[in-house]
């Protein structure tokens, strides 16, 4: 086979000659040798014009540069490191291999086709390639296919015309041990990626808690596996006497630090909610103590309270995205005002909010993965979401995954996703029948403590409590009117609520001065009323009121109903 037919066709020697016959065009004169002429001329001839006999170097390099046309180009490919292949046809019959290929893989007869002669070329799924190489007439590349020997390829197929007609010249590279130094960095990449992931997983809560009056669903899902795990966390807390606190937050930043910041927020998110503070006073005792963990780092966060008697949901905000709620008539509500700065900023004054709660409405807490495009403004996307909501509908859980596919995130989102979902359901006929309200206004006196126990006692009796829960509701009732008309001031209102799974007591009055629970003295008169009711309910707390005042508050738990 003449080699030399088609090696002026390899990519770039187009090129190259053109080059070399403007440069001989440009510095020829009168006595110059002829490009043609300087092809034959051996590498140390000396130059006729030379006066010293020496060679000339200018028409030496030309001739030097001209001369690789004339290189016996089998020779030159034999001696490449590089596996070349040369085949012709529709069956890609075999023309020609060099020296590496056949250390490579052996000796391959010419003139088969090469799916019989070279088996390799189809374990690299090479062969679809030839054939588009052959009819587009157009070199393809493909990078770091593995055969089962262990070894990568990068392969380029080039076509080229041979004697035979058109034919493909294979030129494989071993590309190995980057392929190798790839996957070692790939792999080191996804241990940190799953380490980053099981932090964050394990420092979102395990299993949401369940209060009385709410349903409640979360989803977090992680960025692709091109993207960093970030700090979006959420959270549910039961504050007792009804009132549940609902959280969500995302920490700004990529990794195990973004990682670690969000579960020391989380976690003194629960601590503060324990002191039953009002939202935006938790966001301040937050904001100071982003700054004490890493003065770098921000965070944004929503903190709600939700009071089954008050029908709202009471919120601060620190930078984050609105609260959306659609209510039972199918209206969305947007929570945006009052928004403060994000945590760990400092010096800032967080105001509380709230919007409209009721039974039959469904709320949404999100991250900014949700709605947050790239090509697009972010109010779009909570528009959008908005839009999502309004026709979305089930259990909290269902609405979790269709807000997240009508926001077209998969598993290679760019960021991570944390939803939260919360329904506040209606309750009709025997379900209904299972939480119920009842409260009377004491105005004070010496008639008020007896009025409250005999309200309370109708009140129980009418709910079919068992005797001994009645007479513990009534004595309990009783001894927190006694308290707070010794301690208190006027209003004073005593509440009594059941639902499903507890019995709620709770009085509330005009002063902010909150009860303690503490020893009493056997000559002590007073002092043991808030150590009976927390001796016999199953918990007991008290709280600052928004418009001046306290509620101190206690609980029963029923018994499982058959």
């Amino acid at each position: 086979m003449n080699f030399t037919r088609w090696s002026a066709r390899l990519p770039g020697t187009q090129r190259r000659a053109a080059a070399r016959a403007d440069h001989g065009v440009s510095q020829r004169g009168d006595g110059a040798v002829p490009p043609a002429r300087a092809e034959h001329l051996p590498d140390d001839a000396p130059h006729p014009d030379a006066p010293d006999g020496t060679a000339d170097t200018g028409s030496a390099g030309a001739a030097g540069a001209a001369g690789v046309d004339g290189l016996p180009v089998r020779a030159v490919l034999d001696r490449i490191p590089g596996l070349v292949a040369l085949v012709h046809g529709p069956e890609h019959r075999v023309a020609y291999v060099n020296d590496a290929y056949v250390a490579a893989f052996g000796d391959r007869p010419p003139g088969a086709p090469a799916r019989e002669a070279l088996p390799e070329l189809d374990e690299l799924s090479l062969l679809p390639l030839l054939d588009q190489v052959l009819r587009s007439a157009r070199p393809r590349t493909v990078k770091s296919r593995r055969t089962s020997g262990g070894r990568s390829y990068t392969v380029t197929c080039t076509p080229l015309e041979t004697a035979e007609g058109p034919g493909v010249l294979v030129f494989a590279a071993d590309v190995t041990d980057h392929a190798e130094a790839a996957e070692r960095l790939r792999t080191s990449e996804r241990r940190q990626r799953e380490t980053a992931v099981t932090l964050q997983r394990s420092l979102l809560p395990q299993e949401l808690e369940e209060p009385d009056d709410l349903r409640i669903a979360a989803t977090y899902q992680p960025g692709g596996t091109e993207a960093a795990v970030g700090g979006d966390w959420y959270d549910v807390i039961t504050l007792g006497g009804g009132r549940t606190a609902l959280v969500i937050g995302d920490v700004m930043g990529r990794g195990v630090r973004a990682a670690a910041v969000m579960g020391q927020l989380r976690t003194a998110v629960r601590a503060y909610a324990r002191l039953d503070l009002p939202p935006h006073e938790v966001l301040q005792l937050l904001d100071g103590l982003a700054t004490e963990i890493d003065p770098q780092q921000i965070a944004t966060c929503v903190y709600a309270v939700h009071d089954p008697n008050e029908g709202r949901l009471v919120y601060a905000s620190a930078g984050h995205l609105p609260i959306l709620v659609r209510d039972e008539n199918g209206t969305i509500h947007r929570g945006d005002e009052p928004t403060g700065p994000p945590l760990g900023t400092g010096g800032w004054l967080h105001a509380s909010g709230s919007v409209p709660l009721g039974p039959g409405s469904t709320a949404v807490l999100y991250t900014d993965g949700l709605v947050e495009r790239r090509d697009e403004d972010i109010d779009e996307g909570v528009a959008a979401l908005e839009h999502a909501l309004a026709g979305a509908t089930g259990t909290p859980q269902v609405i979790c995954d269709r807000l997240i596919r009508a926001a077209g995130v998969t598993a290679d989102h760019d960021d991570d996703v944390a939803v939260l979902v919360l329904q506040h359901p209606a309750r009709k006929g025997s379900a209904g029948e299972l939480f119920r309200n009842a409260a009377l206004e004491l105005l004070g006196g010496v008639e008020a403590a007896p009025r409250a126990r005999a309200f309370a006692s109708g009140v129980l009796t009418s709910w079919r409590f068992a005797p001994d829960l009645h007479d513990l509701g009534v004595l309990a009732a009783s001894e927190l009117v006694a308290n707070s008309l010794q301690h208190g001031i006027p209003p004073m209102r005593l509440r009594l609520r059941r639902t499903d799974r507890r019995l709620i007591i709770e009085v509330t009055d005009g002063d902010d001065h909150l009860p303690r629970r503490r020893r009493a003295e056997p000559a002590d008169e007073t002092g043991r009323g808030i150590a009976i009711v927390a001796t016999i309910a199953s918990n007991w707390g008290s709280r600052r009121t928004p418009g001046g005042g306290k509620a101190v508050w206690c609980e029963f738990v029923l018994p499982d109903r058959p």
